[in-house]
């Protein structure tokens, strides 16, 4: 069985690690690398749509990242305790239209012992933008560690 540190229980640097990573992994767009970060019988709860385990979890991320083009995401540390993190986050997309978004979330994540997302329950709204409005303009991938959070774009 492969581990993903840091391992709870989480302290807040190594919850804000484990924050970032995920971060990094759901801007990277490929969701079969995604996919490793949850256990294999992962329960998912987005938006309306239930989720089960690994396979489904990839599923949904190619889905997702079919429809929600340009994405780029930025978490943020809300709590933690032992094995479990709140985050919020807000992420840009376009769809095959043209039109932009900013969706607003928070989740809840619960992790084994190893390290893997056994538990991940999402709430998020999706705001219509301008593409005047967008703030989120790094390349593809991995936010740059200069690129303001959340918190700094007053978000």
């Amino acid at each position: 069985m492969s581990t993903r540190p840091p391992l709870p229980p989480f302290n807040e640097h190594s919850a804000c690690e484990k924050v970032r990573l995920a971060e990094d992994g759901w801007n990277s767009r490929n969701p079969e690398k995604v996919a490793l970060a949850y256990t294999v019988d992962t329960q998912w709860r987005n938006r309306s749509t239930f989720i089960h385990n690994r396979e489904e979890a990839a599923a949904f991320l190619t889905a997702k990242w079919n429809k929600e083009l340009e994405y780029r995401l930025i978490k943020e540390l809300w709590a933690f305790t032992d094995n479990r993190i709140a985050v919020r986050y807000a992420y840009e997309w376009h769809d095959d239209s043209g039109n932009w978004f900013r969706s607003y979330g928070n989740e809840n994540w619960e992790f084994d012992e190893n390290g893997l997302m056994k538990n991940r329950f999402a709430c998020i709204n999706d705001l219509p933008i301008a593409a005047s409005e967008r703030k989120f303009h790094w390349p593809q991938g991995r936010r740059p560690d200069n690129h303001p959070g959340l918190s700094e774009l007053g978000l």
